[in-house]
């Protein structure tokens, strides 16, 4: 028996009409006229909040791909599924009118913060609004994720070695020329393609990347966000102009006290993965000179030192910080195919600008 749903496949924003179907242990997936979509797994599904009389759930490994069910899951396959929560788990806890004072409560808790300081808010927001927010970033970045070769695999493994066993971090290459980096809402982290072309060594960018961890670590982007459009970005609802947020981070840049935090955090995991910070230190200074020399408008906004100003005393502290013995971050292969992740990546959708 099939069931009707609506799907996002968490590569473009386009919401589709599907039939969704349970075969065994697996569920299938497939347009009305029959065109598979998806055959996967049961046990890969994930309950999401329910949006209104909609039931919602996820897919593991797939950020942003959602199927929902309209007035609920049907009767016949509900025992099948992985059992959404009602209300929530406050609520399904203490009931529905205890909850709703409760979340009263914090809504002015919130508004107050707000008032105060963006960074009360930011700290306030539950990391699995953050974590839902930047699925729906990165599902907006469409066909530009590269996954060429064995590049996603040395890309993994350099992630590894500066933040082991942090399944919360998410970085991907996306097909852009930029040198430029973003961190987005919930541990989703973008390098861009001109920025991975533009180091020179694996420890260059080892550095860059620990260094836009510390960021998702201190939760700085949903400061960011929030200093930039204000509640909006919360009371808006996560389905609005998603692209819009996307472009606010790229062009926004952080506070002094968040970028040596960023850089403490990671001159840290360089220091604990025995990797040496010199080339990142190497690597501000060189971004920093070209930045000078170019008259770009377009390149001076989008440079990484647009969005991650570099002082001379930011560089110093990464050179200071060097104490061997060192082992490079990655082996000449894994580098090669970290290089060629997008160059080799023919189902990658070409550099054009949609921010």
């Amino acid at each position: 028996m099939t069931n009707r749903v609506w799907h996002y496949n968490g590569v473009d924003a386009v919401r589709r009409d599907a039939h969704f179907s349970i075969a065994g242990d697996r569920f299938i997936l497939a347009t009305a006229a029959g065109e598979m979509l998806d055959d996967r797994p049961l046990d890969e599904l994930q309950p999401r909040d329910a949006t209104g009389t909609d039931v919602m759930f996820g897919l593991k490994g797939r950020p942003g791909w959602r199927i929902g069910f309209e007035n609920g899951v049907p009767g016949e396959i509900a025992s099948l599924l992985p059992a959404p929560q009602r209300y929530g788990r406050i609520v399904d806890r203490f009931g529905l009118w205890p909850a709703i004072g409760v979340s009263a409560v914090v809504a002015s808790i919130v508004v107050y913060g707000f008032l105060q300081t963006p960074a009360l808010v930011a700290r306030a927001v539950p990391p699995s609004v953050e974590r839902k927010l930047g699925d729906l970033m990165v599902g907006d970045l469409g066909g530009r994720t590269c996954d060429a070769g064995t590049g996603p695999e040395a890309l993994a493994a350099l992630v590894e070695r500066i933040d082991p066993n942090d399944a919360a971090i998410d970085v991907r290459v996306v097909n852009l020329p930029l040198v430029n980096a973003v961190t987005l809402p919930g541990g989703r982290i973008v390098v861009f393609d001109g920025l991975v072309r533009a180091a020179k060594s694996p420890d260059e960018l080892a550095g860059v990347i620990g260094h836009e961890i510390g960021h998702a670590r201190h939760r700085d982007v949903m400061e960011s966000l929030l200093r930039q459009i204000g509640l909006s970005v919360l009371l808006g609802g996560l389905d609005g102009n998603i692209g819009g947020y996307t472009n606010t981070l790229l062009a926004s840049s952080y506070s002094r006290g968040a970028e040596t935090r960023a850089d403490q955090f990671s001159i840290a995991a360089l220091k604990t993965a025995r990797i040496t910070p010199i080339p990142t230190a190497d690597f501000f200074r060189r971004l920093s000179g070209k930045a000078k020399e170019s008259g770009s408008r377009l390149a001076q906004m989008t440079n990484y030192l647009a969005s991650h100003p570099v002082s001379s005393d930011r560089a110093t502290a990464f050179a200071a910080s060097a104490r061997g013995p060192y082992t490079p971050a990655l082996d000449a292969m894994q580098w090669q195919a970290l290089r060629s992740i997008c160059a080799n990546d023919r189902d990658v959708e070409k550099p054009r600008f949609r921010f």
